[in-house]
């Protein structure tokens, strides 16, 4: 089978690793790629928004399965297209996608169909929403309604970060047009629970937690995430089928209830709070960091299970014992802004796996293109081994603009 990923960082490329190990592929191709990727792959120059280009690529060449790895290509109704061509495409339609591209609407259906979440409200005006915000105690959680690739969300603990907030998300269109979702404040630990979907059948993978700050000790800004592990040894087998019995499955029966039926990874984004598990967010793809700890443990053919959401069979998933941990290393400057172009060495000594999120090829030269970068995943019989193996490999890469953080893991290894 030939199969074409869409997309260009370290989701698309730990993706196209697991579909390399299946002795089901062919050829792979990947667009637009990254010079990771085209190391296993052949890279399309086309981008994962040109939807019609990608559309007629796949018919040309003869794809028989496409992967979606970015939101921006579901909100652009890649899958909608697809279909219509009698295209096989792992991925949600833009109607289903809404669960991620509108936080409002998340958020309304969550409340329809009783899955546990913060309390919230929606505002387009600047000034009723700083109205409620001041009125309500701090912190306060403010979400820009549409996509902001991970950078839509801001925990402001005064009244002066929210008012900043509200004026880049109403008054001067950072993200574009839109809504915030203004939601109540919850506190304790976040973690990612990826499930494959096809309709009301849910197949859970094994848990991540996610680090969406800049710095060591979670401070600084949000980020797309900094690092991620797997397992999680804090969310106990009656937590982790709670989140499966009580929201997972619940969502993926209520889009089909409202007429937009969910195929390929429903991601929830989730927090044990002291009165139980409830949601941050629902994206509609594979998380960015969490795919590459989650997909390297999975041990069952990812073909098989991609063939089957988007075929509405059932699957059977089985997963590696191992423990893996990974760390982004960011360009300097990073979430703010950043140099670009500068030269990367050492990849060549590193033992373990290395995901590239924003590289390119700059003649025989590999060299930074993004914010976040490389993403290096230690595996290890414990977390603590691989973090260590991790931090290890981190170390024998030379680059004299990129940055990353050292505690990765803490809330599992450090408490």
């Amino acid at each position: 089978m030939k199969v074409l990923v869409i997309g260009s960082g370290g989701r698309e490329h730990a993706i196209v690793d697991a579909l390399s190990r299946s002795p089901q592929v062919d050829k792979l191709f990947c667009a637009p790629g990254n010079a990771g990727i085209a190391q296993q792959a052949e890279c399309v120059a086309i981008k994962d928004t040109e939807v019609e280009r990608l559309r007629d690529f796949a018919a040309a060449e003869g794809i028989g399965l496409t992967v979606v790895g970015p939101e921006s290509a579901l909100a652009a109704g890649v899958v909608d297209a697809f279909k219509a061509a009698g295209l096989r495409i792992f991925g949600p339609t833009k109607a289903a996608a809404r669960i991620e591209s509108s936080k409002e609407f998340a958020k309304r259906l969550m409340a329809k169909y009783g899955i546990p979440t913060a309390g919230f409200r929606a505002f387009t005006d600047y000034a009723e929403a700083k109205a409620y915000v001041a009125g309500r105690p701090m912190p306060a959680v403010l979400k820009y309604d549409g996509l902001a690739a991970g950078k839509g969300v801001v925990i402001a603990r005064t009244m002066e970060e929210a008012d900043a907030a509200l004026r880049d998300m109403l008054l001067d269109d950072k993200f574009g047009e839109g809504k915030v979702v203004v939601e109540d404040y919850l506190e304790g630990p976040e973690f990612s629970l990826l499930c494959f979907v096809s309709g009301r059948r849910v197949w859970p993978m094994v848990l991540s937690q996610d680090h969406k700050r800049a710095y060591d000790g979670d401070e600084g800004p949000n980020t797309g995430g900094m690092g991620a592990y797997s397992p999680l040894p804090f969310i106990t087998a009656e937590d982790e089928r709670y989140a499966v019995e009580r929201i997972m499955r619940p969502m993926a029966a209520a889009m089909v209830e409202e007429g937009c039926p969910f195929e390929g990874v429903l991601y929830g984004g989730l927090m044990k709070t002291s009165r139980g598990i409830e949601v941050i967010e629902f994206n509609a793809r594979f998380g960015d960091p969490e795919t590459e700890v989650v997909l390297p443990r999975l041990k069952s053919d990812i073909v098989d299970i991609f063939c089957a959401v988007a075929d509405g069979r059932d699957a059977q998933l089985e997963w590696h014992d191992f423990a893996t941990l990974g760390i982004v290393l960011a360009s300097k400057g990073y979430p703010g802004d950043y140099e670009k172009g500068h030269a990367i060495g050492g990849l060549d000594r590193v033992e373990g796996t290395v995901y590239h999120m924003g590289t390119k090829a700059d003649g025989d030269r590999i060299v930074t293109a993004g914010g976040r970068v490389l993403f290096v995943v230690g595996r290890g019989a414990t977390l603590a081994e691989a973090r260590e193996r991790a931090l290890a490999d981190v170390a024998r890469i030379e680059c004299d603009n990129l940055f990353h953080r050292t505690d990765i893991g803490h809330w599992a290894l450090d408490e």
